[in-house]
């Protein structure tokens, strides 16, 4: 079952049982994949799909510190909320040695590694860890690699 369609049968039981927050929070999920459909005219694909629900959770927690400094609790609980239902359709998170065998095999495909190739190695990488593991956070690892290995070779 793809992400899309476990979201619209989501969205059915969620109005049956009157979960009103998640109800919401499901609605926008699905406006928000509906809207990058129709303005791409295209259909969306499962690793589309889950970048748009990473980039909704980034979101919420960019807002929950905002919200936090500015002594919001309540509303930085209500981002939290969220951020909880939309993990759901995220996939369980690459642990850190899973990880670092996918860099290692990304940059062991390379005939000479350098910086020069950062873009290729994070090409390579992405489809396979989007939704798994924060994508800056792999950007650095990448770039830490490829340096060192640039200085060893």
């Amino acid at each position: 079952m793809t992400t899309k369609d476990r979201l619209s049968q989501d969205i059915k039981d969620a109005m049956k049982s009157g979960e009103k927050t998640r109800l919401k929070t499901l609605r926008m999920i699905s406006a928000a994949i509906k809207q990058k459909e129709v303005d791409e005219r295209i259909e969306l694909d499962e690793t589309q799909t889950l970048a748009i629900v990473e980039k909704m959770v980034k979101q919420r927690r960019d807002s929950i510190e905002q919200y936090r400094q500015g002594d919001r609790p309540e509303l930085a609980e209500a981002e939290q909320a969220e951020i909880d239902i939309l993990q759901d359709y995220l996939p369980d998170p690459l642990s850190q040695a899973e990880l670092e065998a996918l860099i290692d095999e990304a940059i062991g495909q390379l005939e000479t590694p350098s910086m020069a190739a950062m873009g290729q190695v994070m090409a390579s990488i992405k489809p396979k860890v989007q939704g798994r593991a924060d994508m800056k956070a792999v950007s650095g690892q990448v770039k830490d690699r490829l340096s060192a290995a640039a200085s060893a070779g």
